[in-house]
């Protein structure tokens, strides 16, 4: 087993089976937690809240749940609520009647009807109107559905396992989501961890998204040229696992050799910006603090100081110039609230 990141940079990357459970790749103690939980949650048939960032993995727990319950051999039906247009997503729940509007020349079976038995996954559950979270809450509370146009209503036994990148606590606290069906919804919560915070899964990841990419392209032996994975394990990852995988994936297919260079291994830095920060009233300070940071956070994605410059957008004979002015930065250097850049700003 690998022990250390250079070691992971020095020899053909592929993935091994034990660090992948129910298709989630990890080991650090966030994804142990997520795996034991998932254990103990899948037997049941009580409803699911899977909460966590876009790109973090929501429906790959949502699989890993159904594939582990006793109903595993029947349907798992996938609705992302936010992909369907308002008018629409009623009927695609719940079925409808021939002739219940003017394009229904035949009856349909709802996903709820087709998901009998088995799990429901409604995935971007924060999207629904106000209206259809009615009619979902009545659904959670007598186990029937009321297709649309239809004489009688739909017994099912379905469970339901909803998804979400909002704060749904606070979507009631505004009024925008009904306070009965988030407590129906939130029986068994799940909080699945942002890549930042299972930076120790980075290599792993790595190595299982280079493994499936380069299998895809039919290309072997592909190796990270070494020091590119402490600034994969650097970076903020706004996207998450999503992001990782599309970094790679374009890595892999632009690599020209076996090795997979820092010119290859690209990535948006500016997302790690977030509001401007005013210091002090002091504008020079303030600019120069401005500038301390945004070198500082450049050189935390990359130590390769030509990709830092990139990142950027400046000349690697600029960023020399910023190094040479503010000396104390590293790539785990001091950081920018350094006394050393007040003082520059109060001369």
């Amino acid at each position: 087993m690998l022990s250390t990141i250079d070691d992971v940079a020095s020899v053909p990357l592929t993935v091994r089976a034990p660090e992948e459970r129910y298709g989630i790749v990890g080991r650090s103690r966030a994804v142990t937690d997520l795996i034991r939980r998932i254990e103990r949650v899948s037997p049941s048939r009580s409803t699911v809240l899977i909460v966590g960032e876009t790109g973090t993995g929501k429906e790959l727990v949502a699989r890993a749940l159904h594939t582990r319950s006793a109903h595993r051999h029947m349907p798992f039906i996938t609705v992302n609520c936010a992909a369907i247009p308002e008018g629409l997503l009623e009927s695609e729940l719940f079925g409808h009647a021939k002739g219940a509007f003017t394009s229904a020349d035949a009856a349909r079976r709802g996903k709820f009807s087709l998901a009998n038995h088995g799990d429901i996954l409604l995935d971007e559950i924060g999207t629904m109107s106000p209206a259809l979270q009615a009619k979902l809450l009545r659904v959670l509370q007598e186990r029937e559905i009321d297709p649309i146009g239809a004489e009688r209503t739909e017994a099912v036994d379905v469970r339901v396992i909803a998804a979400t990148n909002r704060n749904l606590r606070q979507l009631v606290d505004e009024g925008r989501f009904q306070e009965d069906l988030y407590y129906r919804l939130h029986v068994i919560p799940i909080d699945v961890p942002p890549l930042r915070e299972r930076a120790e899964d980075i290599p792993l990841l790595v190595e299982h998204f280079v493994h499936k990419h380069a299998a895809r392209m039919r290309k072997t032996g592909l190796r990270l040229e070494p020091g590119i994975l402490p600034s994969l394990q650097g970076y903020h990852w706004p996207g998450n696992i999503r992001e990782l995988e599309n970094t790679i994936e374009r890595a892999v297919v632009l690599a020209e050799g076996p090795t997979m260079t820092r010119e290859v291994v690209t990535f948006d830095v500016t997302t790690r910006v977030g509001p401007a920060v005013v210091r002090s009233h002091n504008l020079r300070q303030n600019m120069e603090w401005m500038e301390c940071e945004t070198v500082r956070q450049a050189l935390t994605v990359s130590s390769d100081k030509r990709q830092a410059a990139q990142l950027m957008g400046i000349s690697p004979r600029a960023l020399s110039y910023y190094l040479a002015k503010y000396p104390f930065l590293t790539p785990r250097g001091a950081s920018c609230s350094d006394r050393r850049v007040e003082d520059r700003g109060e001369r």
